[in-house]
């Protein structure tokens, strides 16, 4: 089932662009260059899907150009040569996070390298940012923002209606919007530029899934839900005269102005008591169809009706295929052939058992056939065979009982399209995937047509914690929604999610440090238990019992010898048992809910934190002593790890704007805690392989250092940092989970909230970056500097910083400090690492440029910020040696 997934844990963040925001979304003029000081290669742990997918979008002029929109994880577009998806907004950045879920998407039917995105995730507090439009002129390479002055919910309710918005398919400069909130109808006439409301349009929409929600989650007016043009009132250059608008209101459902937008009129005679989820007009036939529900859907809907307009005469025609006593499930998924008109098909999308419906009509709704029908119930007939070999999780591991199938034809399946020019292409969206098929004329032959995932490249899964052993399988993953999967190779889709038992979302899982054979996860679940164990590296699990009180996952914790485990559910107080959770204790001196982690070499310690204060226990989790450390984050968003291989070392990072926020370590298990300096914010912490010579394992954080925000590592135990990423690659908010690779040197698996398990590898083979572990190189011979300002703006500049060796040896390293004269700060430098503390600042090389022969010269650069002047610095230092200045 799917659930509607919540990020809890970013509410505290500012709204607003941070330093080093991608070029593309970018609001002022201010260059924003790449920092990485090497090159990353960026991957998906292969799932293939995993999420909602509440739109698919076709391009009318282009063949093979589609879209695909998701509800948390970005836009996609379809790749025709390799059957893919290609995602497009991984540029979206930490404090724009809420970009992320994408509401409505339009493919300009005009010129097809232009498409726009509507996005934001939350029209509550839960998203501090206001929504925006997305323009694109190179089909979603790069994209152009224009923010807007309310909030768009692409996770909200009535996310599956739609398309909000709309380009003009005969003057696209001009687009709509319909907006939730009461915030009306929208447009633009600017390609988007710029946008005003539509002042004279008469309804803004009254629907709320459920008024008495004081989260503001499930109250919110759903508002304006889709725009239709009838393009053919309309001629090349001028704007669209006839133009429908569907409004979330079961009364007055929907509108039509016939003079391009100036005024606006109520349909007569439309049917009330449902929401207009869809409208989908065939301007041959002159036929509007509408799906309906009583219900704003996604997951909601018990009755539901498909009605016809006939835009000549006014007549309104109810074509539903089955009677209204005999729906138990809202109208949403709808299509019409455009090779066809006449053929017309529509998706009960919330029939959750014993499977969704598909209907088609081949005479403009006069008469339909199903994709499935009983013969005897509970048998069925199907018009369909599925084949998910590509995505074999997709049966979830059931057996059910007739009239259900598995894997289910799917659920939640509001985005249904027949591909413009291939009548035998249709693709629809579920709760977990894109399915799809090619051979779907197939049905009117009396045949069958086939459904197959048309997933890979879509990765939509909201990422909770992750591990990556010594040994076994390198990543496991707990995830919402579909669980979690163990990877044994990291290029293909796993069997299957961990099942006995199924979790609906797994929130913490953890291994034993010396024996990795040994898993522990915990999970929600709407019955049945919510912990459970593997003896063979998470292959197979077995199901714990729980203890009395427990309603949710929480955080588990295995001994560093997987003897006994220490357990914080949700519900009930922190516990711990020994053997395989058979029974449990309750843990004493430690407050309910908390974090709970291991030491991974002493079996009987274990660590808490909560509300600022850190927890130890050296009896196995019997009894926690709080420990004496202050400084401590004081909210809760907080994750630490001990390191594998030394005892008491740990590291914490977490905090809030509003307060302590950043990284700490301990070495004496949690007694004390230092602050790194230099780290301004962190929210996660692991650890991977060290680097070539290095004695310390690297670390991996997503952070801000220095101004920006990034995924950095730090091969020298956080002295330097490397930001790993760039601004290509952001992947909005990443604070959930982070870890290295323990056998793989520079590799690191990242959590997001919408786009999977992202996991780089650097080019980087030897090892051995961020400082390399050792204190600062002291290379012989002379040395010439050039210091160039290559751009500057308002509080900003940019620069590069040439260095050569006028020497008559090679340097194996180098290290160049100098100091600003005016107060400058170093906000992003890359092709080497850098300290700065207070004016002075020490650039030093990493792995790739170390090396300079004798007359060759190495080049790094750096964005800052000034107030007053901009001066050059004039001395410059290689080591102990002054450095002639150009």
């Amino acid at each position: 089932m799917r659930r509607t997934r919540i990020l809890t844990a970013v509410l505290a963040l500012a709204a607003g662009l941070i330093a080093g925001s991608p070029p593309v979304l970018a609001a002022d003029g201010a260059p924003r260059p790449t920092l990485a000081a090497e090159s990353y290669t960026w991957k998906n742990a292969r799932i293939d899907g995993g999420g909602f997918v509440p739109g698919i979008v076709f391009n009318r002029k282009e063949k093979n150009l589609a879209y695909a929109r998701t509800d948390i994880g970005g836009a996609y577009r379809w790749q025709q040569a390799s059957r893919t998806w290609t995602p497009l907004l991984d540029s979206v950045g930490w404090a724009d996070w809420g970009h992320t879920g994408v509401v409505s998407l339009a493919s300009d039917s005009v010129d097809p390298n232009k498409v726009y995105a509507a996005v934001g995730t939350y029209t509550n507090s839960w998203d501090p940012g206001n929504g925006a439009v997305l323009r694109s002129a190179d089909r979603g390479a790069s994209w152009l923002k224009t923010d807007l002055p309310f909030k768009l919910g692409g996770n909200m309710p009535g996310r599956g209606m739609g398309e909000r918005l709309a380009v003009d398919p005969n003057r696209n400069s001009v687009l709509y919007l319909g907006a939730p909130s009461g915030k009306g109808l929208w447009r633009s006439t600017d390609s988007g530029v710029t946008w005003s409301q539509v002042a004279n349009f008469p309804n803004v929409g009254n629907y709320q899934q459920d008024p008495t929600d004081t989260s503001g989650y499930a109250s919110d007016n759903q508002g304006i839900v889709w725009v239709t043009f009838d393009e053919s009132t309309g001629t090349s250059g001028t704007a669209t005269k006839t133009v429908y608008v569907g409004v979330a209101d079961k009364d007055n459902a929907v509108y039509r102005s016939t003079d391009a937008g100036a005024t606006w009129t109520r349909l007569a005679g439309q049917p009330t008591g449902y929401l207009a989820h869809k409208g989908v007009l065939d301007s041959v036939n002159g036929y509007l169809y509408l799906a309906y529900s009583d219900k704003g859907g996604p997951y909601d809907g018990g009755k539901g009706r498909l009605w016809r307009y006939a835009t000549a005469t006014g007549a309104w025609t109810d074509i539903s295929p089955v009677a209204e006593a005999d729906t138990y499930y809202g109208f949403s998924g709808l299509t019409v052939d455009r090779q066809k008109p006449g053929t017309v098909m529509a998706t009960a999308y919330s029939s959750w058992w014993p499977d969704t419906q598909i209907f088609r009509s081949t005479d403009s709704g006069g008469t339909w056939t199903k994709a499935w029908d009983y013969t005897s119930y509970p048998n069925r007939a199907n018009r369909f065979t599925m084949d998910v070999s590509s995505s074999p999780w997709l049966t979830w591991g059931a057996n059910p009982s007739p009239p259900e199938q598995t894997p289910k034809l799917g659920w939640m399946t509001e985005a249904l399209e027949i591909d413009p020019f291939d009548s035998a292409r249709m693709m629809y969206g579920t709760g977990a995937t894109i399915y799809g098929t090619e051979n779907l004329t197939a049905w009117d032959a009396g045949g069958q047509f086939t459904v197959r995932p048309m997933v890979q490249g879509l990765e939509e899964t909201a990422v909770n914690d992750l591990a990556s052993p010594p040994s076994g399988a390198p990543l496991l993953s707990a995830l919402g929604d579909i669980g979690g999967f163990r990877h044994t190779d990291l290029t293909k889709v796993p069997s299957m999610m961990y099942t006995s038992p199924n979790f609906t979302t797994t929130t913490s899982l953890d291994y034993a440090e010396t024996d990795p054979n040994t898993v522990v996860r915990v999970g929600d679940l709407d019955s049945g238990p919510h912990v459970a164990f593997s003896t063979d590296n998470g292959a197979n699990w077995f199901a714990g019992t729980d203890p009395s009180g427990v309603s949710g996952g929480g955080t588990v914790a295995a001994a560093a010898d997987g003897s006994r485990f220490v357990w914080s559910p949700a519900g009930t107080g922190v516990q711990y048992t020994t053997g395989f959770g058979s029974s449990w204790q309750a843990s004493s001196g430690i407050p309910s809910g908390a974090v709970v982690e291991s030491d991974r070499v002493d079996p009987k310690t274990f660590y808490g934190f909560k509300s600022g204060k850190f927890y130890v226990s050296s009896d196995g989790g019997a009894t926690f002593t709080g420990s004496a450390a202050t400084g401590l984050p004081a909210g809760d968003s907080v994750r630490f790890k001990a390191l594998p291989g030394t005892k008491g070392d740990v590291w914490l990072a977490g905090g809030a704007s509003d307060g302590a926020y950043g990284l700490w370590h301990s070495t004496d298990s949690g007694a004390t805690f230092t602050r790194l300096a230099g780290v301004e914010q962190a929210d996660t912490i692991g650890f991977g392989k060290a680097a070539t010579g290095a004695s310390y394992q690297t670390l991996y954080t997503s952070a801000k250092i220095a101004g920006v925000r990034g995924i950095f590592r730090s091969t020298d135990k956080g002295v330097s940092w490397t930001r790993v990423n760039d601004d290509a690659h952001q992947w909005g908010w990443t604070g959930a989970a982070i870890t290295g690779d323990p056998r793989v040197y520079g590799r690191v698996y990242v959590s997001t909230n919408g786009r999977g398990v992202v996991y780089g590898d650097t080019s980087d083979t030897g090892g051995g970056s961020g400082g390399g572990g050792g204190g600062d190189p002291a290379p012989s011979g002379a040395c010439a500097v050039t210091y160039t300002i290559t751009n500057q703006w308002s509080g900003g500049f940019q620069a590069d910083v040439k260095l050569t060796n006028t020497g008559t040896s090679a340097w194996s390293g180098w290290s160049l400090g100098w100091s600003f004269p005016g107060g400058q700060t170093v906000s992003q430098l890359w092709n080497a690492d850098y300290t700065q503390s207070g004016a002075a600042v020490t650039a030093r090389n990493v792995s790739w440029n170390g090396n300079v022969a004798a007359g060759s010269s190495v080049a790094f650069g750096f964005t800052g910020t000034w107030t007053g002047t901009n001066g050059k610095p004039t001395a410059f230092r290689l080591g102990d040696r002054s450095c002639t200045v150009g």
